[in-house]
């Protein structure tokens, strides 16, 4: 056979593309945790879309048109819930999508800050498992002539995730039970206090789109040197002024950078949601340690 010229073999594979595409199932992610989830279960049968990227705040995102095309292809369009996507009613408006919607955390309890869910679910580890099987049953039921491949996939995944959980719990149990509270920039770690008891402390609410006041800050700093909090810690996607102010009039030092609503980039310290936690108990525990 006579090797194709570079434009024949340009043309044949631009043909060959859209038949290779059609073999994947079309996954949309509201944002970039869950889209690792969709990938991590999936594999190479789906192919994901994060409408949220890395280092990017879901709370306050703002669809774009580009958003409402990707929406409107999907077959499956997987949500956090818990009233975290407060902006997708009106991309599922405006994308005229008929996708299969997945609500990741359904069967969790949610946490309460007062009359409103915590959505942050994701950051107890036991949680995320539950988000796992809910992605896997419904790309099975999507897909069911690779269910095999699904299930084969999560079940790798869910035994990473329980041994990641023991982790969790290992290196907490090295801090100090005095020193097991930091402040962070907004209440996304919640669900992680519970599972592993480090206290948070945040001047923002369980949304970015909140903003404390001059008093809110003020008794912050207060709980800060009356506790004797060792430390602060900065959040990948804010801006870090308002928690480096806390860290300065009290006398604490800024621990690092945790990772609570969005991975990093693949060349980031948290291109997965297991690197993300891994980071986030290395940079607590290296900060509270005695």
């Amino acid at each position: 056979m006579r090797p194709c010229s570079a434009l024949i073999c340009l043309v044949l594979a631009l043909m060959a593309a859209p038949s290779r595409a059609a073999d994947h199932l079309n996954v949309v992610a509201s944002f970039s945790i869950l889209a690792d989830f969709a990938r991590q279960v999936g594999g190479d049968k789906v192919d994901v879309t994060a409408l949220v990227g890395p280092d990017s705040d879901v709370h306050v995102y703002t669809p774009t048109p580009h958003d409402a095309r990707d929406v409107g292809a999907a077959r499956l369009l997987i949500i956090n819930g818990l009233g975290l996507e407060g902006w997708m009613p009106r991309l599922l408006q405006a994308s005229g999508s008929k996708a299969t919607i997945v609500t990741a955390s359904e069967g969790i309890t949610p946490r309460k800050r007062g009359a409103d869910a915590d959505p942050h679910a994701w950051q107890s580890v036991k949680n995320a498992m539950i988000y796992v099987r809910n992605i896997r049953e419904a790309l099975v039921a999507a897909d069911p002539a690779d269910a095999a491949i699904f299930k084969a996939n999560a079940e790798r995944y869910q035994a990473q995730l329980e041994a990641l959980d023991a982790e969790v719990r290992a290196a907490v149990d090295q801090i100090p039970s005095t020193r097991r509270r930091v402040i962070s920039t907004h209440n996304a770690f919640g669900y992680f206090s519970d599972a592993y008891g480090v206290q948070f402390i945040a001047p923002l609410g369980v949304s970015t789109e909140t903003e404390p006041s001059a008093r809110d800050v003020a008794e912050i700093i207060g709980q800060v040197r009356q506790a004797r909090i060792p430390a602060v810690f900065l959040e990948n996607f804010n801006d870090d002024r308002l928690v480096s102010r806390i860290a300065a009039e009290a006398g604490a030092k800024v621990g690092g950078t945790l990772y609570s609503d969005a991975l990093s980039d693949e060349n980031g310290q948290s291109p997965t949601y297991i690197d993300m936690v891994r980071h986030n108990i290395r940079a607590l525990t290296s900060a509270l340690a005695p």
